[in-house]
């Protein structure tokens, strides 16, 4: 059976990295209201504490009887050891990553001394991507051994000679295949197989080949390869190409392992599942591929008898007898997105993004759950992603988490949403969020006592909601999203009082993505980007919601995309990621007034409007601009939020929302006319 949570488990605290709807509030968290440092002088800055806390993951791997698991969205990044049979953290270390760095691949030496660790950041410093970690004397931290020019690590691999293989990917450009020397401590390219791709999420080893997988995971469309997966012969220095044809059209190779004399693959699906292949080492052209029932194929390990991976509805067996695939069963909670799987003595590791790690008896059907925070991993306060506030309270997404803060009495509860709430809405007291990635539409209603439900599903090619907005008009959220595999985007669409929602795919059209959505008077405005280099972008549409048509269409003259919309009387006020403004009357559906603000907002930022004024955030700078003229002028300069992917901004009873570094604040700013 599953073990009862413990107390701290049941009483979430505001530091805590658990999940519970009852929460303790501190000291820590009592608001300060000050007329802020780089505040103009009619605003007031109440400091509400930090936004979201807790103990984000992003990779598990079993060594020996310690299950190491790397963090996601904190600051600094670190590992902690899972020992399976104390179920405590018995170490840890950092890394000296970039900013909001994750750590998405771990590797384990073949004496299992060493742990490799790979590292992902938002922004390059130019700074070591990989570490080494000596597990025989866990006290001392991992080392920085290498770079390679690619930004992220997204996997590693040790070969049984002890070299260690590293994908990953930089936006615009080829993911390639590193090597790195342990004897020499050389980092060497060693060639990018597929011109085409726009990121590698998969790398395994033997003596004589590494074996690379990639794919169209962002920026797809406009020409990016499907599914792809290479042999390096590391005697001669090719490649060769051997992805299986049945996987061919699948958007990317997503996970790769070498048992018991086979590669095991994975892929991650879009219009098809995904699909699980198992071929022969010694004849690569002899293999079995089966489709699953799920949008991914991940984190494998085995026993005698099954191949084990995980999906986003779960953990799932292959039969190597059968050539089938079943769900594993348990007594135990939804595992969300999970980021290890391991088998070991009859059970499976599980390391679920939640902050928890599932032991389960595959036998037996049970499992128990430990908190990673109550076993000594410590929690701190994420990037955040999604803002939204009403009905007294503020709501922060982030990765596998939505906090709910009480803006009365401070007390904050960690709500469990799978993936990434990347904005939201709070509408008639019930919160309503877009969920990354291709989660759909989220619903959360204070009243109800329980955690988040989906409200409405996609197609899972339309994976990443970026904005939000809510038209009372025709009574519908309205959400523009971009698709990462397939280009392109789409305008979703949800009643909350009929329950009804609808999917508007590349109402722009088929390069640009929907990156921002505002409305007035039961319109829609759409505008758009491009992920690619080339084609057009900061294209903006009209359209009608209920019916998805189209009514209008102008190019405002732009040389980036638009980062934000907001609507503010007949004008609607656009900004590009290159901080160009743009105003459109939107009854002549001229542009009125254009003006270079980048000394305020450079890269994404978010519009809202709030008393009879248009405001914007930047990645620096909240900002607001004038109702006549269009001036702008710095409400609090340096805000510097500590944002994923972009920063947000919400309104609600005067105030506005948003993080100053890793804090909630809440901004009362009165503008003069």
């Amino acid at each position: 059976m599953t073990d009862s949570p413990s107390p701290s488990r049941r009483r979430l605290l505001q530091a805590g990295g658990a999940f519970g709807l009852a929460t303790a509030a501190g000291s820590l968290l009592a608001p300060r209201a000050v007329a802020a440092a780089g505040a103009a002088p009619s605003t007031v800055v109440t400091d509400l504490g930090p936004g979201l806390v807790q103990f984000s993951l992003m990779s598990g791997l079993l060594v020996g009887d310690t299950v190491y698991i790397g963090s996601r969205n904190l600051t600094p990044s670190s590992v902690v050891g899972f020992h399976l049979p104390s179920r405590k953290v018995v170490s840890s270390t950092h890394l000296g990553a970039g900013p909001e760095p994750s750590v998405q691949a771990l590797a384990a030496d073949p004496t299992g001394q060493y742990l490799y660790i790979g590292v992902l950041v938002k922004a390059d410093q130019g700074r070591p991507n990989l570490y080494r970690w000596d597990l025989k004397t866990p006290d001392k931290p991992a080392v920085a051994i290498g770079r390679t020019e690619d930004r992220d690590i997204r996997d590693l691999a040790v070969a049984p000679d002890g070299t260690v293989f590293a994908v990953g990917g930089v936006p615009g450009k080829a993911p390639v295949l590193w090597e790195y020397d342990p004897a020499t401590g050389v980092v060497t390219d060693r060639g990018a197989p597929d011109p085409k791709a726009t990121l590698a999420r998969a790398v395994a080893a033997t003596d004589t080949t590494v074996f690379f997988g990639a794919g169209s995971v962002l920026a797809g469309g406009s020409g990016a390869s499907r599914a792809s997966l290479f042999a390096f012969d590391r005697q001669t220095r090719t490649f060769t190409s051997i992805v299986p044809k049945e996987m061919e059209k699948d958007p990317s190779l997503r996970e790769l392992a070498v048992v018991d004399g086979h590669l095991i693959v994975g892929t991650s699906g879009g219009v098809d599942p995904a699909k699980v292949a198992v071929m022969d080492l010694e004849d690569l052209s002899s293999y079995t591929v089966v489709a699953t029932e799920g949008k991914v194929v991940k984190t494998f390990a085995a026993d005698e008898e099954r191949f084990y991976f995980a999906s986003e509805t779960g953990v799932h067996a292959y039969s190597k007898a059968n050539r089938t695939i079943s769900p594993v069963q348990f007594t135990g909670p939804d595992l969300g997105e999970i980021w290890g799987v391991d088998h070991v003595d009859g059970k499976l590791a599980v390391v679920s993004g939640y902050g928890f790690v599932a032991e389960i008896d595959v036998s037996a059907r049970t499992s128990v759950v430990t908190d990673l925070h109550d076993a000594g991993a410590k929690a701190g306060p994420q990037a955040g992603m999604g803002i939204a506030a009403g009905r007294g309270y503020v709501y922060l997404g982030g990765n596998g988490a939505v906090s709910r803060r009480d803006l009365k009495s401070g007390e904050v509860v960690n709500l469990r949403a799978p993936g990434e709430a990347k904005d939201a809405e709070v509408i008639d007291g019930v919160l309503y969020t877009g969920q990354y990635n291709a989660q759909g539409i989220w619903r959360y209603s204070p009243s109800a006592r329980r955690q988040p439900q989906q409200a409405a599903s996609f197609p899972s090619e339309q994976n990443r909601p970026l904005d939000t907005s809510w038209d009372p008009d025709n009574g519908l959220l309205l959400v523009g999203v971009q698709s990462d595999t397939e280009g392109g985007g789409a305008l979703w669409t949800y009643s909350p009082k009929t329950g009804k929602s609808a999917s508007y795919v590349n109402p722009i059209d088929d390069i640009q993505l929907v990156r921002a959505v505002a409305n007035r008077d039961g319109v829609a405005y759409l505008g758009g980007d491009n992920a690619s280099k080339e084609g057009p972008r900061a294209t903006v549409v009209a359209v009608d919601p209920v019916t998805g048509k189209e009514q209008w269409r102008l190019d405002p003259q732009q040389t980036a995309g638009v980062a934000a919309l907001a609507v503010q009387g007949r004008n609607l006020y656009g900004l590009t990621t290159k901080g160009g403004l743009f105003v459109v009357d939107r009854r002549t559906r001229k542009v009125v007034h254009s003006a270079d603000v980048s000394s305020v907002s450079k890269g994404f930022a978010a519009m809202v409007t709030n008393r009879g004024a248009v405001y914007g955030v930047s990645d620096t700078t909240l900002f607001r601009f004038h109702p006549k003229t269009f001036a702008v002028s710095t409400v609090v300069a340096d805000i510097n939020g500590a944002w994923y992917s972009g920063p947000h901004v919400n309104a609600h009873g005067g105030l506005l929302y948003t993080l100053r570094g890793s804090s909630l604040v809440a901004v009362d700013d009165r503008p003069s006319r």
